[in-house]
């Protein structure tokens, strides 16, 4: 009887152990399928697995939608700045490599649920997780608790988007392992790195699975931002007032420093233009650094130049520890970029640039290669 008991245990044991070498081949099949480096397929556990096949089929599922190509070749013929998904020729690893340099970003690939179906390969350098960290996993367990609805209105799509992708314009806080001196190995002590997302809702007739945001996600430390001619820098205070300007703003718009400082922000920008400069500021005042998008600001001998401003909230100093209490924000520190000028009113309408198009082209172009 003790005999046949052992038996049977060894034959259990023998089956178990040849089920776990059956899956660990199948897992390692399916880990040499995906379009990976062999270096990391080696370290793969069989979650990352199964996260990073799902999220593999459903972005090759997005990329071979017929109907979703043509409602954006629709698109691309109406002038208004649409993608066209078809990509045939494989980019070079080193081509790929320009563009994402020329985005000064990643490239993301959000799900209508929100799950990050595809990351470009640089994200670690903004963010310190890398590629296969993030894919698979839902957006809004990385991101800020209070920016979470704004992601949802984002990936909501209305009835206009099932035939033309709309744009998309918004600012996160998003978890980075990045300090200032070395990376992080651990979520916990991440900190939040403020992305300006920019993109466009691609949807479809299809399975709601089809229907994604392509986004390109760019950085925004005000100290990075790159002065040229056509840009000068200004200090606000935290109602968007003038306290101090550069004096290029005079050759650009023709007010002198003291001309400004002690008038609003409001004053100066189209009266069209004055929700968008709302929503910036609303950004400011939650998360310390937000970027405008385009808008219009007077110009001293009337029309109007179309400007972009990056701008991050100066922080007070630290209380004492016996003072727990935040202390309160100094400034603002803004630098703003001429763009181009529209003296007639036939052209205060901002039309899409087409190196807007071609730049979303390239991103699309970024995930084919990759996938």
């Amino acid at each position: 009887m003790r005999a046949d008991k052992e038996r049977r245990r060894t034959i259990s044991r023998e089956a178990a152990r040849r089920r776990r070498r059956v899956e660990s081949e199948l897992f390692a099949d399916l880990s040499r399928l995906l379009p990976l480096q062999s270096s990391i397929q080696a370290h793969l556990d069989k979650p990352s697995i199964i996260r990073l096949t799902i999220s593999y089929i459903r972005l090759k599922a997005l990329l071979t939608d017929e109907v979703c190509a043509s409602n954006v070749e629709q698109c691309m013929r109406r002038g208004d700045g649409g993608v066209r998904l078809g990509c045939q020729d494989a980019m070079e690893e080193d081509e790929i490599n320009i563009y994402l340099r020329m985005l000064g970003g990643f490239v993301m690939v959000l799900s209508s649920e929100g799950d990050m179906m595809f990351l470009s390969e640089n994200v670690s350098k903004y963010l310190g997780l890398t590629q296969t960290e993030l894919m698979g996993h839902n957006v809004l367990d990385f991101t800020h608790p209070c920016d979470h609805q704004e992601i949802k209105s984002n990936l909501r799509l209305s009835s206009e988007d099932f035939w033309c992708g709309a744009k998309r314009d918004f600012v996160v806080r998003i978890k980075s392992t990045l300090t200032l001196r070395v990376r992080s190995p651990s979520l916990k002590s991440a900190t939040w790195k403020v992305l300006h997302c920019q993109g466009r809702a691609k949807a479809c007739v299809g399975p709601a699975s089809a229907s994604c945001l392509l986004l390109t996600c760019q950085t925004l430390p005000i100290s990075h931002t790159l002065l040229s001619t056509h840009t000068f820098g200004s200090q606000h205070s935290m109602d968007m007032r003038f306290t101090h300007c550069d004096h290029r703003v005079m050759t650009l718009l023709g007010y002198s420093p003291r001309e400004l400082v002690g008038r609003s922000i409001y004053e100066l920008c189209h009266t069209l233009d004055t929700n968008s400069l709302t929503k910036y500021h609303l950004n400011l005042y939650l998360k310390s650094q937000s970027v405008s998008g385009q808008y219009r600001m007077l110009v001293r001998g009337g029309g109007y130049v179309w400007v972009e401003s990056h701008s991050a909230v100066v922080p007070g100093a630290r209380p004492p520890k016996s003072r727990p209490c935040s202390p309160p924000p100094l400034c603002i520190i803004c630098i703003t970029y001429v763009l181009r000028y529209c003296m007639r009113m036939e052209s205060l309408l901002w039309k899409p640039c087409r190196n807007d198009v071609l730049m979303l082209n390239v991103c699309i172009c970024i995930v084919c290669a990759c996938v």
